[in-house]
């Protein structure tokens, strides 16, 4: 395996081989570099016309981290530049992560041959298999993931990119079977949109790529993830219980409805209680009202404050919802056309959402004020930053519409970072319509995630383990929605879903018996006995027989290790059989939560060695 640079600017010829709107890979500029230092670290070589590219990797623990930086020698554009660029890698199988709404992460493994990346009888032609995402969503059709597998050595090599908004990967067939190549960074001139004008002597330097080998999948996925050094809050760093209301109010977080809320859950062990959206509108209007940030005076009529000061007297910190990047049909700010995106001149609409922009001074004074403002005047200690459609290719402004967008999540992401300066100690969740922003620069700059708007859906703990591939289980934020007419397998099965992550509770508690709350709360405490195993274990099994979300059958077994101590979390789904727990064999179980008594029924267990 040997890093290098690929990258190709415009004055390039086009490749032959069949290539020419396939890939860049191989371009004039590529077979042109030349290595003139190589230090610790960092690789320099000499590029066209003056022009010099830096390689620079970092080895952090068990991965290789690298991006590329670029410096025009005379005036240049840039269409493609890798993040990482790995050759020669031995394999034969593919495995990538899928990833649609509330379908977050399946994994999907594929025969190299399956690919048709083999050489052909003579060489001739590239074969490649180019994906990734387009626009704002980056984990909308796959994670910025892939893994190679050499079946006949049992040796895995794994790259995952640093990249907020649209990316790619490039999987090139080497001839005289020398082997894959991986290619992986910002999507391209051909997929993207994106060109990059660089004059005589400025430098472009890409977001960071991470590579990691093993000798399992879930080995190199666990590196690659405990790699990420995400910002979680001191207050948020034991592991705390989240109550969401969005599931009990359905949009109507009114003064008198959160107070009942507060009331039911004092002392029964949630850290945090987080009023969702609709708090800025006392209609039905909610969904379509966002941008403005006023609290609605009918649901507050004693300010925001008061409802947040409520909460913390009952024990929980209070925390709040925001989309705060979009603007909705019937808000003011929908009006607001200097400030929001356009694209080929027209503001940029998605039926009922437009787009701030983020890389505009007055949009951040404006949420400053808004969002940072209302945080601080209510004492708010979490908020969840939601976000629901997407920009698509492009927008104006710079010059190619990949390149609009690539800025504007640059201030989207400065935005975060203020958000944490003004606020020193908040809790930020990471949403997107559930989990279409779970990769590792968004997940640095929060301290849990949602892990997906499969909030109701029996396939929640598939979803979760999937999960386990690509962030922490400890910023994976599960829900265990409560409904009275639950039956207590129900309810079991629900919590159970929440030991594959962080749990966050929401539903009907104003309405549960005594039985049903008391099977909560064993829950809750056993979720509190395998906490450090969540935040700091191992993925070691992740066995799963299912194949439709919708229509869920078979058996699903994961098993966490940390240390001498270990939690394996069963399901049993449509059709299932017994599940078979001899990968625990020589552990010793000391405690227990749930039965696999049949179908959709959940039991995790505790081991100690």
């Amino acid at each position: 395996m040997e890093l290098y640079i690929e990258m190709k600017l415009r004055k390039d010829y086009y490749n032959s081989h069949y290539t020419t709107g396939m890939t860049f890979y191989d371009s004039e500029t590529t077979r042109n570099l030349k290595e003139v230092s190589r230090d610790e670290g960092k690789t320099v070589y000499q590029g066209p016309r003056g022009s010099k590219a830096v390689l620079y990797t970092e080895n952090k623990g068990a991965v290789t981290v690298t991006h590329t930086a670029f410096t025009a020698g005379e005036d240049e554009t840039i269409e493609m530049i890798s993040s990482v660029a790995l050759s020669g890698i031995k394999c034969d199988r593919v495995h990538r992560l899928r990833s649609f709404w509330s379908a977050e992460g399946r994994l999907v493994t594929q025969k190299i041959t399956d690919l048709g990346l083999e050489p052909s009888w003579c060489d001739n032609g590239v074969r490649a298999e180019k994906f990734g995402t387009r626009g704002s969503l980056p984990v909308r059709e796959y994670f910025p993931f892939v893994a190679l597998e050499d079946s006949a050595t049992g040796t895995f090599t794994a790259v995952m990119l640093y990249e907020p908004a649209t990316w790619q990967m490039e999987l090139v067939c080497q001839k005289s079977h020398k082997g894959i190549t991986v290619l992986g960074g910002l999507g391209d001139a051909d997929f993207g949109h994106w060109t990059k004008d660089l004059k005589a002597g400025e430098t472009f330097t890409t977001r960071r790529a991470m590579v990691a080998q093993g000798k399992s999948l879930l080995e190199v996925c666990d590196k690659l993830v405990k790699a990420q050094t995400p910002a979680i809050s001191p207050v948020d760093d034991h592991m705390g219980i989240m109550f969401n209301e969005y599931c009990t109010t359905w949009g109507n977080p009114k003064h008198e409805n959160i107070v009942k809320i507060a009331d039911q859950l004092e002392g029964k062990g949630c850290q945090f209680l987080v009023i969702d959206c609709g708090w800025y509108d006392s209609g039905d209007n909610w969904w379509h009202t966002i941008g403005d940030w006023e609290p609605d005076p009918t649901m507050f009529p004693e300010g925001i404050k008061a409802t947040a000061d409520y909460i913390r007297s009952k024990g929980m910190i209070p925390g709040i919802w925001f989309e705060l990047e979009n603007v909705g049909r019937t808000a003011k700010a929908f009006h607001m056309e200097d400030h929001l995106l356009k694209r080929d001149g027209q503001v940029l609409t998605v039926e009922n959402r437009r787009f701030w922009d983020m890389a505009d001074p007055w949009v951040v004074d404006y949420l400053s004020e808004r969002v940072i403002g209302l945080l601080k005047e209510g004492g708010f200690g979490y908020l969840k930053v939601d976000y629901n459609e997407s920009i698509g290719v492009g927008c104006d402004g710079y010059e190619s519409l990949g390149e609009g967008l690539r800025k504007r999540l640059e201030g989207t992401q400065a935005f975060f970072r203020k958000i944490r300066e003004e606020i020193p100690g908040i809790v930020i969740e990471n949403c997107a319509s559930g989990g279409h922003r779970l990769e590792p620069s968004m997940m640095e700059l929060v301290s849990q995630a949602s892990f997906s708007d499969a909030h109701e859906c029996a396939s929640i703990p598939v979803i979760a383990a999937n999960l386990h591939r690509a962030i922490r289980p400890d910023q994976s934020q599960i829900w265990a929605v409560i409904h009275k007419e639950d039956s207590n397998e129900r309810l079991t099965y629900s919590m159970v879903n929440t030991f594959l992550g962080r749990m966050c509770l929401s539903g009907d508690i104003l309405e549960l018996s005594q039985e049903q709350w008391k099977i909560i709360e064993d829950g809750m405490v056993f979720y509190e006995k395998v906490a450090d195993i969540i935040k700091e274990g191992i993925t070691t099994t992740l066995h799963q027989t299912v194949d439709s979300y919708n229509d869920l059958t078979g058996e699903q077994l994961v098993v966490r290790e940390y240390g001498n101590r270990a939690m394996a979390v069963a399901h049993r789904f449509g059709n299932s059989k017994e599940i078979d727990f001899s990968v625990m064999d020589g552990w010793k179980e000391v405690a227990s939560y749930g039965e696999l008594s049949g179908d959709f029924t959940a039991k995790a267990v505790l081991y100690e060695r």
